[in-house]
């Protein structure tokens, strides 16, 4: 009930400011000219401002290599925006095919029509999991209805939303510019469960990009795992008074470990066993 009351509170306020402050354009024939606040399938269109398209891909690190997709993408200006600028190739997923039409002329105009991609589709119903990077501008309770595909992506993979949240999973960086916030996200591996090292069994639990366990010798011994770190598929902790970091692959972690700080480094591994 609480999100249904989010989602028409929000709604309304986005109408409504739309209404007094960006006047709708009207349709008077010819090419198609989007109206602020218009309805959508499942949100209103409302611009995002081109200094925070700019701040949201700066956000994510956006590279040539990566693959870049808005989801509900309006009349293109982050997909445009990322192909002009950071010379990416983009992808944007749009229900109203006037706004995709709009988004291919724009491109067109902009000159990066070679290096952008529109496709009419349902955000919930078109595969986007070759994604490095996700933008998107939607309500609290669709960035909800996203976040188990989305904690099911590529570990590594960056998000970034104007304005709203993904409720309990906190964001790992916001920022913000001409009033406007952005919240952005990267994709944890998932650690849960007991993995199996040389010396032991390390038994961890996690929530989103934050984990906490204990590692148990053989001898019955048994030390908190402290200074966790999650980013992506790095992950860094100690136990006792050894430090490690490495890389998350599946069901197998490795890396290097430290017995203390002025110790050489040695090579650790451990391997999923539940």
């Amino acid at each position: 009930m609480q999100l249904i009351v989010r989602h028409t509170v929000l709604t309304a306020f986005f109408i409504a400011a739309a209404a007094l402050s960006i006047p709708a354009q009207a349709q008077t024939g010819g090419e198609f000219k989007p109206q602020v606040g218009q309805a959508g399938k499942d949100v209103i269109w409302v611009p995002t401002p081109k200094s925070l398209v700019e701040k949201m891909l700066k956000m994510v690190d956006v590279k040539p290599t990566d693959v870049v997709y808005d989801l509900g993408s309006g009349d293109g200006i982050t997909v445009i925006t990322a192909a002009k600028q950071f010379g990416v190739r983009a992808t944007g997923i749009e229900y109203n095919p006037d706004m995709v039409e709009l988004s291919k002329r724009n491109a067109e105009r902009e000159g990066v029509a070679d290096k952008t991609r529109f496709i009419r589709g349902d955000i919930f119903a078109t595969d986007f999991s070759d994604a490095t990077v996700l933008t998107m501008y939607l309500l609290p309770y669709l960035n909800l209805k996203l976040r188990p595909t989305i904690l099911n992506m590529k570990p590594g993979t960056r998000v970034v939303s104007h304005a709203f949240t993904m409720d309990d999973w906190a964001p790992d960086q916001t920022d913000s510019t001409e009033g406007r916030t952005a919240y952005m996200w990267i994709v944890p591996a998932k650690v849960e469960g007991n993995w199996k090292m040389d010396k032991g069994t390390m038994e961890l639990k996690q929530k989103f990009q934050d984990f906490e366990g204990v590692f148990r010798n053989g001898d019955g011994m048994s030390w908190r795992v402290t200074a966790t770190n999650l980013r992506g598929d790095q992950i860094s902790f100690s136990i006792g008074g050894a430090s490690y970091t490495g890389r998350v692959s599946g069901s197998t972690m490795k890396g290097t470990m430290r017995a203390r700080a002025d110790a050489p480094a040695t090579p650790w591994s451990a391997t999923l066993v539940r």
